[in-house]
């Protein structure tokens, strides 16, 4: 029997691809080799720029439950905090201690509703201290994906040392790579997915 998968991607600019002139992001790339594998999916696509890890922890639940409630497979992918380690006037848009605790909010609220997540990462941006920050945020996004025992995929350190990641958001807006940078952050993300994927519900 074929599978009925719907997964929701849930996130900031990075999970909706922007800079990215195919429009395929790194969501799309991997949808895309799932159904070459044999594996359809119907991919939904809810990432909103700028948002930060609470204001993703405060509508995820609403705008997954339409699209993944029934009688089929659902999942989430989530990914976010860039923005959280973004710095205005100063200050963090949003202290460590809640984006860790948003991060918890979601992983508990997807098992209550029995709803498999995949989170990856933060990526890098082109500031340094920005970089800096985010590392250590993923560090605490991984103990908390760790400690629930929900997969997690580390992006940001390797980004960070990959020339064609950093060349691309260089050239763009300081954050967002191309096409190229897209395809290489599905490519470290692929194996985990799989792997998540061939788990089963």
């Amino acid at each position: 029997m074929t599978r009925d998968l719907r997964v929701c991607f849930v996130g900031d600019s990075f999970v909706a691809g922007v800079g990215d002139p195919e429009h395929l992001g790194w969501t799309g790339r991997l949808a895309a080799a799932s159904e070459g594998a044999g594996l359809p999916l119907t991919r939904y696509v809810l990432g909103v720029r700028r948002q930060t890890s609470a204001e993703i922890a405060a509508r995820w639940a609403a705008e997954c439950a339409p699209r993944l409630t029934g009688d089929w497979e659902a999942r989430v992918v989530l990914s976010m905090g860039v923005n959280d380690t973004t710095e205005e006037d100063g200050a963090r848009r949003l202290d460590l201690a809640r984006s860790v605790a948003a991060l918890g909010e979601v992983l508990d609220g997807a098992a209550t509703r029995g709803w498999p997540v995949l989170v990856v990462g933060p990526p890098a941006v082109a500031d340094e201290d920005h970089n800096e920050r985010t590392a250590a945020l993923d560090d605490r996004f991984a103990r908390t994906c760790t400690d629930r025992g929900v997969p997690y995929v580390p992006v940001v350190r390797t980004l960070v040392a990959d020339p064609t990641w950093m060349r691309q958001v260089a050239a763009g807006d300081g954050a967002h790579p191309g096409a190229a940078g897209y395809a290489l952050l599905a490519d470290l993300v692929r194996p985990h997915w799989q792997e998540w994927l061939a788990g089963g519900r």
